[in-house]
């Protein structure tokens, strides 16, 4: 049973997006690893930029900074 996490910032996708990651990674691991669609997990987890860092900043303050 494979597993993928996809974490991005909550920042709006859609439902319709949040959808279409889904069955995009599953068909990657059918295409690529030949594994069963109707097994494959995948969980996608929205953070607050606030709770998300890069080069020692939150993605708040990158945002805001227009970096």
């Amino acid at each position: 049973m494979p597993y993928v996490n996809i974490k991005i910032t909550k920042e709006g996708a859609t439902a319709e997006q949040k959808a279409r990651l889904i069955e995009g990674a599953t068909q990657l691991l059918v295409d690529v690893l030949g594994k069963n669609p109707a097994t494959a997990v995948v969980v996608i987890d929205e953070v607050e930029t606030d709770n998300w860092g890069v080069g020692g900043e939150s993605i708040t303050v990158r945002r805001r900074a227009g970096r």
